[in-house]
């Protein structure tokens, strides 16, 4: 059982990852985030670390990959306030060809004492509120 949600947002594959690919744009879209700040690197680098401010307290991330190619990137979290460990995100935006439109997933693997609350969380909480805020914003 792993975090995921998915949606097609009406904009281009290229547009919407044009977009998602600012590691340190967080704040812009995702609900419930008062701040996201580079604290190390440069936001579209691997290695580039967030600091994420919100109600539900601070998260660090570290950007792992970031590939153009197939537009996707992956990262972990160094600190948060949820019980999780090795946790490792990704996100991917593709084209879907007969429409022209972007389809978008977020999925993550986790370890947790208790991984169905933890994998509920993330996909109610933070993954399917964030690329509905995404569907709206194209």
């Amino acid at each position: 059982m792993s975090p995921y949600a998915s949606t097609v947002i009406n904009a281009s594959a290229d547009e919407v990852w044009s977009y998602l690919r600012d590691f340190g744009n967080l704040a812009e879209w995702l609900p419930g985030i008062t701040s996201c700040e580079i604290e190390e690197g440069e936001s579209s680098e691997p290695g580039a670390v967030r600091r994420i401010d919100g109600a539900g307290g601070v998260f660090l991330e570290r950007l792992l990959t970031l590939d153009d190619g197939s537009r996707s990137a992956t990262y972990e979290i160094l600190q948060c306030p949820l019980p999780v460990r090795n946790y490792r995100g990704c996100y991917r935006v593709s084209p879907v060809t007969d429409s022209g439109q972007a389809f978008v997933e977020w999925s993550a693997t986790l370890e947790a004492d208790d991984e169905a609350k933890m994998t509920k969380i993330f996909t109610r909480g933070i993954f399917e509120p964030g690329l509905a805020s995404l569907h709206k914003r194209f």
